[in-house]
């Protein structure tokens, strides 16, 4: 699957105020998602950010919250965002096939969320180098398991990239800049 602009949803889950602290190299982590939002707001590609129980795990971290756009956070009690019926009405009103998934927890809710949505027919990549766990091992066994669910498991600039799909262009001056 090529990713397309026109084509794709950045689907940013659980990245949030008590979790990322607590996260395998979170602050790598914490980067790259800002990386895939910016471009996203540079591209137009619509996002949706999730935020699992942020009365007990906080709010989506600030730097994060600041890019997303009005509207864009979603409050969930399933581990998959899909679970959340406002959530999948706001995802579906996107009328987007392609899901690009980064975030936290790996293993737990990113990997819920995309199975959830191969399950239904879309096509899902998620961001190896924007996702995490507490444990690298559990991160590893997550991006393990979505490959072997025909899950495409890809990188930022990949993503980027695939977006952007022509230099030359103007957007293609502004988001090659966020990856120097």
């Amino acid at each position: 699957m090529l990713l397309d602009a026109r084509q794709s949803a950045l689907l940013l889950v659980d990245v949030q105020e008590r979790l990322l602290p607590v996260m395998d190299q979170g602050e790598a982590l914490l980067a790259n998602c800002a990386i895939l939002m910016q471009a996203a707001g540079r591209l137009g590609v619509p996002m949706l950010v999730s935020e699992q129980y942020p009365k007990g795990l906080g709010r989506t971290v600030p730097a994060l919250a600041a890019m997303a756009p009005t509207g864009a956070i979603a409050e969930k009690l399933h581990f998959s965002c899909l679970g959340d019926a406002g959530y999948r009405a706001r995802f579906e009103s996107l009328a987007r096939p392609q899901a690009v998934i980064a975030g936290i927890e790996a293993h737990i809710c990113v990997l819920q969320t995309a199975l959830s949505l191969k399950a239904e027919g879309r096509q899902c990549a998620v961001v190896a180098d924007a996702v995490g766990s507490r444990r690298p091992a559990s991160r590893d066994l997550a991006l393990d398991r979505l490959r072997a669910n025909g899950i495409e498991v890809v990188s930022t600039e990949m993503v980027l990239f695939e977006w952007m799909a022509r230099a030359g262009t103007a957007e293609f001056k502004d988001v090659s800049k966020l990856i120097r």
